[in-house]
């Protein structure tokens, strides 16, 4: 079967992984590599550089991978579907609701395949997760706490904390739980001398009413990327920097202490650590998006542009409620259908 001839635009920190995985990809050709902030190299060994994205459309390509800033996602995208040309793009979708409409509409109307870059879908931790939710296996669930910190990344520089960090929590959030935002309420500081914000705190609430707490700095010496899920039998932890997933059971002995009799809670009980196969979450992610392109886009298990649009919604809904200092409510997703 013939390959599909895939490019690659942007050459930052995201952009060489990507580079790295597509030069690899079974069923795949990275044909060309063209970088908007003018790197001279990086691409892998005879992938050749280019001057613009109209070389690399001159070469004939299938699909593109779009990891330059987010500020471009929006003009790179577009011409890449004016051009009859599928997209993977790196999350944020795009630095504004209303780019990240558009770029729905470009490919939707004209039927394109394109995903977004929401990487920890991928991570075996939250993959099993999820797994295990869907079987019920915890019951209903009541909260959902993510922590993500660590230092600042000076790679990063045209968005704050909330689009690049806290996107990927309110993605996997809504993915693990198969939930939606209904509303949210968040306070956001910026300590680090830069325009953007470098912390936020958010406390939110899902449509089956389980409550949702984030908080994301880029001011920790500590590298922190935690995911707690608790329901009715227990709770869910899920450490995405090793793809560990670890099990805290209810308790079910019962006490003789007539003082704690009355408190109706749950008591420690049994805890495990679940052995997983752990495969890089970007090569995943890369075959999975090859997977549903082949397919014409039927039955891939890709980020849809429409869930990107989402998450892009909820982090603009979070900058609102910090700026406004109340809680914004969120219409539910499903009103986008008539974009």
């Amino acid at each position: 079967m013939t390959a599909l001839r895939a490019g690659l635009i942007g050459l930052g920190v995201m952009g060489r992984n990507h580079a790295r995985v597509l030069a690899g990809l079974e069923g795949v050709d990275l044909v060309g590599v063209v970088d908007p902030a003018g790197r001279p190299d990086g691409a892998p060994h005879g992938v050749p550089m280019l001057a613009s994205l109209s070389d690399l459309l001159d070469l004939g390509i299938d699909y593109a991978v779009v990891a330059c800033p987010t500020a471009l996602h929006e003009e790179m995208g577009v011409e890449l579907a004016e051009a009859g040309v599928g997209a993977l793009i790196e999350k944020p979708l795009a630095e504004s609701v209303e780019a990240a409409e558009r770029l729905v509409k470009s490919f939707e109307s004209r039927g394109l395949v394109a995903g977004v870059g929401h990487i920890e879908r991928y991570n075996p931790a939250l993959q099993s997760m999820r797994a295990r939710l869907e079987a019920g296996e915890l019951g209903d669930v009541f909260q959902v706490v993510t922590r993500r910190q660590g230092p600042f990344p000076h790679r990063i520089a045209d968005v704050g904390v909330v689009k690049d960090l806290a996107t990927h929590d309110i993605d996997l959030t809504g993915w693990v739980t198969g939930q939606d935002y209904v509303s949210i309420c968040a306070h956001t500081v910026a300590r680090s001398g830069r325009p953007h914000e470098d912390m936020v705190a958010a406390v939110g609430r899902l449509s089956d009413g389980s409550m949702v707490n984030h908080l994301v700095n880029w001011l920790s010496p500590l590298k922190e990327r935690t995911t707690v899920v608790t329901g009715e039998r227990g709770c869910f932890v899920a450490d995405t920097l090793t793809a560990d997933l670890t099990f805290y059971a209810n308790g079910e002995l019962s006490t003789e202490w007539e003082a704690l009799r009355a408190f109706r809670g749950v008591s420690e009980g049994d805890m495990i650590r679940y052995a997983i196969p752990k495969r890089e979450p970007l090569l995943v992610e890369h075959e999975r998006f090859r997977d549903a392109f082949k397919a014409g886009g039927e039955g891939g298990d890709i980020v849809t542009l429409r869930q990107g649009l989402r998450t892009v919604e909820v982090s603009a809904a979070v900058l609102e409620s910090a700026r406004l200092g109340e809680t914004v409510s969120l219409q539910p997703s499903g009103v986008l259908g008539a974009i």
